[in-house]
């Protein structure tokens, strides 16, 4: 057995594992770059003897090369779960816009490429993979509680041992999505290390803290920012909103404002699959709420009407809590939202999300008091808030939990999608505990 690491190794982005065993070679993942990682899209590996692709969710620095991938050639089987099949497209659909400036009937084109290729698979089942030597590969899908659809990916080998890839794990209590069950066995694990290093404020009181900031905003007006993914961090987001608003600890008339088209289209996506929510998630339907869609989130749909509610929040300074994409601030309508109040004291800004290096986002919540956005020196007198809560991410503890529920212990545990720090302590943390390590 050999593994390949084509991105995702030693940074949270780009996240690309190639398993080579028995003359068979798959690929997991197929992630955008971001941040400081600025190696380029085009696919720079032998893609001719894979024979699959296994997906294990939506976000876009684990999906966003497949475009390139498929137009290097590759049209093998792309594995993923039944909701990740839906959320391909959709994340895609938006990056390929961005990225390369597609018409609509090109990046229609694309998607029917891959489209053609992708084969859902339902949770906790076995499934083959396709093989040009010796005796096929087996995968199955189990619950990662990162984002909708997400998965874990266990692949079986033909002498019965067990590879698990991790993908990203989410934190364990989250009210939106179940936990993430370890496997039975793991011979070989692969764990993302994104906070290896840290311990998140609790889930449970999450929804008050984010209560504290809108009341002290609301105290000398202004609006709050909340860059977020459109998928995961958004729903989660709106799911505890609508909580205070139920226990009437948000003012009716303070506007909920989702700016995100593309949030949007992903909150129907979760509202469609609703069978895999949590628990709690669940309680709240059987109540007759409408946890992703209440009266009081307004959503905005076209660019014109963005920019007019844009130049309103600046000249009037009124409240408003707005929800945009991206998480990180690399794009998306945040940035307007961004360069417009930044400059505003009374605005308050919440990164709900991790940020990496070299984004925008890392360097507001670094503290640094001049940002550039659209070649522009941005003062920033925002208040800058980070509710570590809000993470899709497993922390430290989640982690660990994770490794020690595996009933027979890994062989080899390879340590991932993390940064160096993050890494190696929690690479001293498994060892302590009698772990074999491979950073």
């Amino acid at each position: 057995m050999k593994l390949i690491h084509h991105g995702g190794k030693h940074t949270v982005t780009g996240s690309c594992h190639e398993l080579q065993v028995d003359g068979q070679s798959i690929l997991i993942d197929c992630g955008l770059f971001q941040g400081a990682d600025e190696r380029p899209l085009e696919i720079d590996f032998e893609t001719e003897h894979l024979t699959a692709l296994v997906l294990t969710h939506a976000h876009i620095d684990h999906i966003g090369r497949v475009p390139w991938l498929v137009g290097n050639g590759f049209n093998q089987p792309i594995f993923c779960t039944q909701a990740t099949a839906e959320l391909v497209p959709l994340m895609l659909e938006d990056g390929l816009k961005l990225q390369l400036g597609l018409s609509n009937k090109e990046v229609q084109y694309v998607l029917n490429q891959i489209d053609c290729l992708l084969r859902p698979q339902a949770y906790n089942q076995w499934f083959t993979l396709p093989s040009k030597t010796g005796t096929p590969l087996k995968a199955r899908f189990q619950h990662a509680g990162h984002i909708l659809g997400s998965a874990y990916v266990e692949v079986q080998l033909a002498n019965d041992e067990i590879v698990v890839f991790s993908g990203d794990l989410g934190p364990a209590n989250t009210p939106l999505l179940p936990d993430p069950i370890s496997p039975e066995r793991a011979d070989y694990l692969l764990i993302e290390t994104t906070y290896g290093n840290k311990l998140h404020e609790e889930i449970q009181t999450r929804g008050q803290r984010l209560r504290t900031i809108i009341d002290r905003s609301l105290a000398d007006g202004g609006a709050i920012l909340i860059p977020a993914f459109s998928v995961g961090r958004t729903q989660e987001l709106l799911f505890d909103i609508e909580q205070l608003i139920y226990q009437q600890q948000i003012n009716a008339n303070l506007p909920i404002i989702l700016d995100s088209p593309m949030a949007q289209k992903v909150t129907e996506s979760y509202r469609r699959f609703k069978i895999l929510w949590g628990q709690e998630a669940k309680q709240r339907l059987a109540e007759h709420r409408h946890p992703l869609a209440f009266e009081q989130c307004i959503t905005v749909d076209d660019h014109r009407s963005h920019l007019r509610l844009v130049n309103r929040l600046k000249s009037t300074g009124e409240p408003a809590i707005v929800v945009a994409a991206s998480g990180m601030c690399q794009g998306g309508r945040i940035m307007d939202y961004l360069k417009a109040l930044l400059p505003d004291e009374r605005t308050d800004i919440l990164l709900a999300g991790y940020q990496a290096q070299g984004t925008l986002g890392r360097a507001i919540q670094n503290g640094d008091m001049q940002v550039e956005i659209d070649n522009e020196e941005i003062e920033v007198k925002a208040q800058i808030h980070t509710m570590s809560g809000y993470s899709a991410h497993a922390d430290k503890a989640d982690l660990l939990h994770f490794v020690e529920g595996i009933t027979h212990k890994p062989k080899v545990i390879h340590l991932i999608h993390g940064e160096a720090e993050s890494k190696a302590n929690f690479a001293s943390e498994l060892r302590s505990k009698g772990y074999s390590i491979v950073e």
